[in-house]
């Protein structure tokens, strides 16, 4: 007979497609076969800080929609690190110890995470320092967590990229214009890279591999000579300027974000080459809507591993997809890993060898 459990999970840092489909597999496994309690923890780690703590109880009929849901229904944050939280007064307060507490209020026998490397490593942390049983899922839009080929959220922001390069197509034929599109990516160049060869992109710059101005105005001018009056260019939002330089903007709270570089670039291939040029920026439209198949797939997949792990008492492991499987091995391993684009990267040399530009 199965020993009676209660789990939390939670979902911490950046948003993406997919979550909700991770939240049901994990309901569905524990509730309703295993017959355990769920718990679902509201606003990441602050719903363990609040008193009571901010939770809810998940049971099938509280999930059973929400397959196809973006987003995620528990709420999620990326802002304040629990070991430096901070304060209406200004100041930093390590505010781990009311994590741990929240955890054992609640009576918990292990805590689902889902999240990307950083979010993931905080609640390893606090895990290891209040004898916590957590077992971790990967998510990021980037897809560089260095130990799975795919993370939730992957798969539907390269849809939504590519289905925007299908449509700038069009208008960048009819104007003889060139379409920079710029697409998420914080420091890895994945969405750009497979988006580009997906959505039929003329040139593609990503963070990893050096470009050359003068080069992509030769490509654009190589084209025109062959007939090809437009250009399409993908750009990931953390690629520099050609001298090395970020490229950010700052909000009103004075925080340094990643953007702009889609419109540095539009401003030099302009003046260099005299080709009409236009930017569209995609931003969360990334995040957002509903996640495609794939995700909605590997998330369930993820889920009921992550149970899995919890019943055989395998904790302080993420799973990771792999050669088309569900494995899993230690958070500490999985966060040490950082996957960027390499210069030989299979896709890499699929683009070269397809006469698309990478800069260089």
């Amino acid at each position: 007979m199965v020993e009676h459990k209660r789990i939390g999970i939670l979902t911490s840092g950046g948003d993406c497609a997919g979550l909700n489909a991770a939240i049901r597999a994990v309901v569905y496994r524990a509730a309703g076969i295993l017959g355990w309690e769920v718990f679902g923890i509201r606003e990441a780690t602050q719903g363990l800080m609040t008193r009571p703590v901010n939770s809810v109880p998940l049971t099938i009929d509280k999930v059973d929609n929400i397959l196809t849901a973006g987003g995620t229904i528990l709420g999620t944050t990326n802002k304040g690190d629990p070991f430096a939280f901070p304060m209406p007064d200004g100041s930093l307060l390590d505010r781990s110890e009311e994590i741990i507490e929240g955890y054992n209020l609640l009576g918990l026998n292990a805590l689902i995470g889902i999240g990307g490397d950083g979010s993931l490593a905080i609640l390893r942390r606090i895990a290891q320092q209040g004898n916590m049983n957590l077992i971790g899922i990967p998510k990021t839009i980037d897809n560089d967590v260095g130990s799975t080929d795919l993370s939730i959220g992957f798969s539907t922001a390269v849809d939504i990229a590519t289905e925007a390069l299908d449509r700038l197509h069009f208008t960048a034929a009819s104007h003889s214009r060139v379409m920079i599109l710029e697409v998420m990516g914080r420091d890895a160049g994945h969405i750009a890279l497979h988006a580009g060869i997906a959505g039929g992109a003329d040139i593609i710059l990503i963070p990893e591999l050096p470009y050359s101005l003068d080069s992509i105005c030769q490509h654009i001018a190589e084209r025109q000579k062959q007939g090809k009056n437009y250009c399409l260019v993908v750009v990931a939002e953390a690629v520099k300027t050609e001298t090395g330089e970020p490229v950010t903007m700052i909000n009103r709270m004075g925080q340094a974000r990643l953007g702009g570089i889609g419109q540095y670039l539009a401003d030099e291939i302009c003046d260099r080459s005299g080709a009409e040029t236009r930017v569209t920026v995609l931003g969360h439209i990334q995040r957002g809507g509903t996640p495609s198949p794939i995700d909605r797939i590997i998330a369930s997949a993820f889920g009921v591993a992550a149970v899995d792990l919890i019943l055989e008492e395998n904790y302080d492991r993420v799973v990771v997809w792999r050669d088309r499987n569900v494995s899993s091995i230690p958070i500490l391993d999985a966060i040490a890993q950082y996957r960027a684009v390499n210069a030989d990267d299979i896709l890499v040399e699929t683009a070269q060898s397809m006469g698309i530009c990478l800069g260089n």
